[in-house]
């Protein structure tokens, strides 16, 4: 596969050719990992690299090749809510910059079950609070169309790395706009799911009354309808 490539294909279709055995689950992943590398610093999508866990994952999915929608499929966390074991989750704030989360949140376990392999973590607005990603922990992220314009927020990170190309999809939230603003500015496909659909398992039930929500920025409709399908 070329690098053209694989932005031609959403996330359904890159799972599909690692079916085929066109590809393989580690080919995928470097080529997401020299994506990132390679635009990262120019839009700061990314704040947090997971990428000898993703190379691991990813020949643990060449071995086995259990079946899964997005079997192989690069993927990015955001660094709110999306808790990894191990991995910080700073909610782009100082106060928790550098400290590891204790536990997985189920939805990140449903979108590995689901085959997705996370590479990274992205940029957000501090604590999600507003909608432009600017924060003084990470800095600006930057709209992949036009470096002078915002990715909006809070899931801006998510988005400028999906419109760059880097991953078909990447989890998001969303309570005031956060799914939705940075998919318009990205030119991408933002749903927030109706409350209670995802879990935030384990830590709480609800989060102000069910107004915050979680889900994906993707590139296609059919990924974040499949996506849902699978973490629901």
């Amino acid at each position: 596969m070329s690098f053209r490539e694989y932005a031609d294909f959403d996330g359904l279709g890159l799972a599909e050719l690692v079916a085929r055995g066109e590809i393989t689950s580690a080919e995928l992943v470097e080529e997401a990992i020299g994506r990132a590398e390679r635009h990262n610093p120019e839009i700061n999508a990314l704040v947090y690299e997971m990428y000898d866990s993703a190379r691991d994952a990813a020949r643990e999915a060449d071995r086995n090749a259990t079946p899964a929608p997005f079997r192989g499929v690069p993927f990015l966390l955001k660094d709110l809510l999306g808790n990894c074991s191990g991995v910080p989750t700073t909610c782009a704030s100082r106060f928790l910059d550098g400290i590891p989360a204790n536990h997985n949140s189920e939805l990140v376990l449903r979108f590995r079950r689901a085959g997705l392999i996370p590479i990274g973590k992205t940029n957000c607005s501090e604590f999600g609070l507003l909608p432009t990603t600017e924060p003084h922990l990470h800095g600006a992220c930057r709209n992949p169309w036009n470096t002078d314009r915002s990715s909006g927020g809070s899931s801006g990170g998510s988005a400028a790395a999906v419109a760059a190309g880097i991953v078909p999809v990447a989890h998001a939230g969303d309570g005031g706009g956060s799914i939705r603003i940075p998919a318009s500015c990205c030119g991408l496909v933002g749903m927030k799911p109706t409350r209670a659909r995802n879990t935030f398992e384990p830590l709480t039930g609800d989060v102000m009354n069910g107004l915050v929500v979680e889900h994906a920025i993707s590139r296609s409709v059919r990924d974040s309808a499949a996506l849902l399908d699978c973490t629901a």
